[in-house]
């Protein structure tokens, strides 16, 4: 039986507005356990909650600890962030990599955690030495300063990306393709007003252009609204159609009645 999500743990945190964020990101990501340790200012911060947007469970759950070994003490797996090198024989993994290792330890059951710094100096080598290794994010080195909200979201997005890699179901899910006996009838009606309109132009021609434009439209699958749609569009610009050609025969019929007035 699979264990819960990773915790989130933040070592000595100073603003309460980047508590709230970290909370707002464990929310868009399904992480819901929060451990502070030593706040600076304190606990609780109703700065926080309104910077979570709504996003409070993991602020009114939230543990707080007065030491790390408190914070980690029940997990069997912790991974420490930091953009800077520290003196530690630890392996360094990058989120991807560092998720996927987070991924089979809760597979087996295990409690893990994500640890973090502060927002003035990050973690202490003696921070780190308490873990079993070290997420850096690949940024640019010309500027690796990320707020905390901001590294906490790149390894919560890797972790929701071990239970699920697909877009959400309301943005794969659509109208069903149409039968196809909805689809030929609007293949007829176009390729009836395109003959009427001279489209098919050699005669011989007119079955190779045919399977083109049925190909086109198959690949699409359309869906029933969308076979309504273009049987619309097919209808406004026949009836487009014969209203010029009605046009051009009354212009006709009045230039050639003029042609035929006897003179006075």
């Amino acid at each position: 039986m699979n264990a819960a999500p990773p915790v989130v743990i933040l070592n000595e945190p100073q603003l309460a507005e980047n508590i709230g964020a970290v909370a707002r990101v464990m929310g868009n990501f399904g992480l819901a356990d929060l451990r502070l340790v030593r706040p600076r200012d304190g606990w609780p911060q109703d700065r926080a909650w309104a910077s979570a947007s709504g996003a409070n469970w993991p602020l009114d759950n939230a543990r707080i600890c007065q030491t790390l070994d408190e914070a980690i003490a029940d997990l069997q797996l912790v991974l420490a962030t930091t953009a800077r090198p520290r003196e530690t024989a630890l392996p360094v993994l990058t989120p991807r990599e560092a998720a996927g290792r987070l991924r089979g330890a809760v597979d087996e059951g295990q409690a893990v955690g994500l640890l973090f710094g502060g927002e003035r100096a990050g973690l202490e080598t003696a921070d780190i030495a308490q873990t079993h290794g070290i997420v850096t994010i690949p940024i640019d080195p010309k500027f690796h300063s990320l707020n905390l909200a901001q590294a906490v979201a790149i390894n919560a997005y890797e972790w929701r990306l071990t239970e699920s890699d697909a877009p959400p179901p309301k943005f794969r899910e659509g109208a069903p393709p149409a039968v196809q006996a909805v689809v030929l009838g609007f293949y007829e009606q176009l390729e009836g007003e395109l003959e009427a309109a001279g489209f098919f132009h050699p005669a011989e021609k007119k079955a190779s252009m045919v399977r083109n434009l049925r190909v086109a439209f198959g690949r699409a699958q359309l869906s029933e609204q969308e076979v309504r749609t273009l049987r619309g569009v097919v209808t406004a610009l026949a009836k487009g159609r014969g209203r010029v050609l009605a046009k051009l025969a009354e212009r006709r019929a009045a230039e050639q009645g003029k042609q035929e007035a006897p003179e006075r």
